[in-house]
């Protein structure tokens, strides 16, 4: 299969102006942009840039108003609820974690929710956020409903991803970002884009609620919980504490992504911790470190050279991305030029190669 390679900069730029040629502020672009390049550095490919089509799609419908900012709805102590007003998700969230980052000096910890939001791109981005300003920090979400709940066949709750940063810039460190269902739901398209024509078992159901491993069939039927009743289970937890906590819509009254027709109104969730009140910022770190070490330490399993913890492939995906580029299937590729030759937006060519590995 086809591959080309990109540089950070130059698919971020790429990526950023086919936003502005849609309208959308430019900071925005860059903003909304900055999150999708900087998941397919590390390697997260289902939140990268091949998000982009499905914004384009809802900015095109006007599902989304690209210029909206949000506003503050209510604000008690360390406690805030944001109203997106159906702005960019990206542009929502870092609204938020700014707040959250304010909030977190009057007691240690801060708690914003935010509802009429949309798909924010990973949730690693703005747990990474709050972590380089020091900080704990947890991210949830909800999401479009295409997941069945454990003993069902009928979608009821999105992907409803979990993250926890901790204070650092990550390298080295500990960042855990996860969905609620075995894998994204973005991993389909990402297989589809690589023309892959099977999946592992255990990522989907058909609509009949069978389970697949055919790519094309389970793009059009549901995702799959993590561990089973496990991943329901947290799946309601990042629920209630984004949607029913900020009042936004619940479970089948969040719209649809892929239609693009209809406005997500998905809630968000930023918790800040601050260690400092605790235990200090440096004794977090080193005890944190030393927790890594500890786990890493232990000898790895038949089929494995070593133990990796959270964040920790993601890290090594990008300091490779960084020297060899950015890998973009070329299926992808061709669907993001054909809209940029639309909207007469330059295309850069980038490399070529013929594998498939990042």
């Amino acid at each position: 299969m086809q591959i080309l390679r990109f540089s950070y900069g130059e698919l971020r730029e790429f990526c950023a102006n086919v936003l502005e040629a849609l309208g959308v502020p430019k900071p925005a672009a860059f903003l909304v942009s900055d999150s999708l390049v900087a998941a397919n550095l590390r390697g997260v490919d289902s939140h990268g840039v091949q998000m982009l089509p499905l914004y384009i799609d809802q900015i095109k419908a006007g599902s989304v108003d690209p210029s909206a900012v949000g506003h503050v709805l209510t604000e008690s102590g360390t406690c805030l609820t944001y109203d997106g007003e159906n702005g960019l998700g990206q542009v929502v969230a870092d609204r938020c974690v700014d707040h959250a980052i304010r909030l977190v000096g009057q007691s240690g910890v801060s708690l914003v929710v935010a509802r009429n939001s949309n798909h924010f791109g990973a949730a690693a981005y703005w747990g990474t956020k709050l972590g380089r300003a020091g900080l704990i920090g947890i991210v949830m979400c909800n999401a479009s409903p295409g997941v069945p709940p454990w003993q069902g066949k009928e979608p009821r709750v999105g992907t409803n991803p979990i993250c926890m940063a901790v204070p650092g810039d990550g390298w080295g460190s500990w960042l855990l970002d996860m969905a609620t269902t075995t894998v994204a739901m973005g991993k389909l398209d990402d297989a589809a884009y690589r023309n892959q024509d099977t999946i592992p078992a255990g990522w989907a159901i058909d609509k009949a609620g069978n389970p697949t491993t055919d790519t094309q069939t389970a793009l059009q039927g549901f995702m799959l919980p993590l561990g089973g009743y496990k991943g329901s289970g947290l799946a309601l937890m990042a629920e209630i504490l984004s949607a029913v906590l900020a009042g936004g819509p619940v479970s089948t009254e969040v719209g649809s992504l892929r239609s693009g027709f209809s406005p997500l109104r998905i809630s968000q969730m930023f918790l800040a911790i601050d260690p400092a009140r605790f235990i200090g910022l440096k004794e977090f770190q080193d005890r944190t470190a030393r927790l890594v070490e500890l786990v890493k330490s232990a000898a790895p399993a038949s089929g494995y050279d070593e133990v990796l913890v959270a964040g920790e492939p993601e890290w090594r995906n990008e300091q490779l991305r960084r020297r060899e580029g950015i890998p973009i299937p070329a299926r992808l590729w061709e669907r993001l030029a054909d809209i940029a030759g639309s909207l007469n937006v330059s295309v850069p060519s980038g490399g070529l190669a013929n594998n498939s590995e990042a």
